[in-house]
């Protein structure tokens, strides 16, 4: 996890941060920095409060940057799953708004 130390009217605080985004868990898709590959981050429904889990479910990519099929799925706890979404971006992977593409 990824700390930050601020001077808060003099006091240490410590505050966990995201890059930006304010969700309780990683969300959304991260593009390789080749574009050859697609990781989608969501949250396991089913796994309870006290013990979150995140589904990571990795797509090949087409030229474009978009799903084309899906190569494999992990399931982790949410601190591993930060840990993970953190890592690629540090790694060149970005942040990309896609929609999975509908069957035929």
């Amino acid at each position: 996890m990824y700390y930050n130390l601020m001077t808060l009217g003099g006091a240490n605080v410590w505050t966990n941060f995201s890059y930006g985004y304010r969700n309780e868990s990683p969300s959304g898709w991260l593009l390789s920095p080749d574009r050859s590959r697609l990781i989608l981050f969501t949250r396991n429904k089913k796994s309870p409060r006290s013990s979150v889990r995140i589904f990571a479910h990795t797509y090949y990519a087409n030229d474009h940057g978009e799903p084309m099929a899906i190569k494999s799925s992990t399931q982790m706890y949410l601190d591993n799953a930060w840990d993970k979404w953190h890592d690629l971006q540090l790694e060149g992977w970005t942040f990309e708004e896609l929609e999975l593409p509908e069957s035929k």
